[in-house]
């Protein structure tokens, strides 16, 4: 069969080295001049530091199945994401753990101490937590809600943690012991040569075509038996019920000879800070050495046409109107919507390239439908 890869991210990537493994000719388009997606890595010219062009991107997995197969494609070394946070004018450790709480509160607390420390903190009165504000207030109290929380949630989304979901505080653990690592799946690592290097790898096949700098246009879908998606989902329908919301981000890039802030993620809690975060790109290779280091201070904001998009926003309204696409999706014949854009929800890489994997041996069992997971 003839497919039609819309994307060179990692889903299409994953996708069309399946099914060009299977014996169908894949024609895989991008819109940007380079493939990997919003994963992409380069070497900076200057300092020769690997890029992350579009913010870290660390990967960690519980999935074997996953692990093994990116690393079928790349050499991945070890890697352990432990951020910092600067608030109050003072440096903690993240996510909260035993050390960020004995710093905060001029304590020397066991980890049993501890626990019932932040229970006396927490707000028991809020038995089911709604908002991302209650969530916190609950589990955490408010001194550190307000430091390490409130400030920083408030830039990152545009708005006041009473909008957000619960949900999403349900991503940022506190833990009773001295672990910092920021994850805590199996397999974690980060791959030798850049994601760009590995994603090239799964591209490297002879039914593999790869146009870059192409944008997509219907009349290419009635050249293909099969459509995968992983662009914007109301951008494949031209946005005729409105645009779904996003948050982008902008790096303000700058160099510094020798070692800036020391590793590789410092947030920065306070409000009246107006970045996020700065991230040093050469501690995201740790096996390498560069007297030069080039960093990116990272601002959030709401995404406008011609952005490029990260978070799907999902609140109330999106929602709304997110079910509409679903709706216009699935009455669509012979296209699969597939990635973060595609399905407009929050995935990592492992989930990308699972199910990027499921998508393609689904494919090959017979028709395949508009989603493979229920994106609501």
């Amino acid at each position: 069969m003839r497919i039609l890869l819309v994307g060179a991210g990692l889903s299409g990537a994953v996708i069309g080295r399946a099914l060009a493994e299977a014996g169908h000719d894949c024609r895989i388009i991008d819109a940007r001049p380079h493939i990997a997606g919003n994963c992409h890595t380069e070497r900076d010219a200057e300092t020769g530091v690997m890029m992350h062009v579009y913010g870290p991107h660390i990967f960690h997995t519980d999935d074997e199945g996953v692990w093994n197969y990116v690393n079928r494609f790349a050499r991945f070394l070890p890697f352990q994401n432990r951020v910092k946070t600067t608030a109050q004018g003072r440096v903690y450790s993240l996510p909260v753990n035993l050390l960020t709480i004995n710093q905060f509160f001029g304590t020397t607390l066991r980890p049993e101490e501890a626990r019932a420390l932040i229970e006396s903190k927490a707000d028991t009165t809020i038995t089911d937590p709604q908002t991302f504000e209650e969530q916190a207030l609950r589990f955490v109290g408010p001194e550190l809600y307000e430091a390490f929380f409130k400030g920083y949630t408030e830039k990152q989304w545009g708005c006041s943690p009473t909008e957000l979901p619960a949900s999403i505080l349900k991503r940022l653990p506190v833990r009773f012991n001295y672990d910092d690592n920021y994850f805590f799946h199996r397999f974690q690592g980060m791959p030798q040569d850049g994601y760009s290097a590995m994603v090239a790898a799964i591209l490297d096949h002879p039914r593999i075509t790869v146009d870059l700098d192409t944008l997509y246009h219907p009349d290419m879908a009635a050249q293909a038996d099969h459509v995968f998606w992983s662009g914007p989902l109301d951008g494949y329908f031209d946005y005729r019920l409105g645009r779904l919301g996003y948050r982008t981000l902008d790096f303000e890039r700058f160099t510094h000879q020798g070692d800036y802030q020391g590793c590789a993620v410092m947030n920065y809690g306070d409000r009246e800070v107006p970045y996020t975060r700065i991230t040093e790109h050469k501690h995201f290779s740790p096996w390498e050495s560069h007297e030069g280091s080039v960093c990116y201070r990272e601002y959030a904001r709401a995404a406008e046409p011609g952005d490029t998009p990260y978070y799907p926003i999902r609140l109330v309204e999106e929602k709304a109107l997110l079910e509409q696409y679903i709706d216009l999706a699935r009455a669509t014949p012979g296209v699969t919507f597939v990635g973060r854009l595609g399905t407009y929800r929050y995935l990592d890489m492992d989930v990308t390239i699972r199910e990027a994997m499921d998508t393609a041996q689904a494919f090959s069992q017979g028709p395949t439908p508009a989603f493979l997971r229920d994106p609501l």
